[in-house]
């Protein structure tokens, strides 16, 4: 496990933000939370990411890449970003509490 102390600023490069939705709450019951990540991060970064944040243990890093839809405002349209999302399942008896670190 890594300690507070060892945590990189290029971590928080990789995190983006955690992903909260109901099904991204559903989730969380079979110990998977699903964070925004940045486009080229990697499994094993965001891996080591998450251990150097959170100080638990990762299993398994699943990434799925959402593209951007195409919208209208004002009749003009205009495209939403596409964006990375990495569902990560913690070792049994490990917990992250994402609205810990909220304000």
């Amino acid at each position: 496990m890594a300690k507070k102390d060892s945590i990189d600023a290029r971590h928080y490069d990789v995190i983006v933000a955690p992903h909260i939705t109901e099904k991204s709450t559903m989730a969380s019951e079979a110990n998977a939370v699903v964070f925004k990540v940045a486009n080229d991060a990697t499994k094993p970064q965001i891996k080591e990411a998450v251990e150097a944040i959170y100080s638990t243990k990762v299993v398994s890093v699943n990434t799925i890449l959402t593209k951007g839809k195409t919208k209208r405002w004002k009749g003009k349209p205009y495209k939403r970003s596409d964006f990375k999302k990495a569902v990560v399942r913690l070792a049994e008896g490990e917990m992250i509490d994402i609205t810990e670190q909220v304000g």
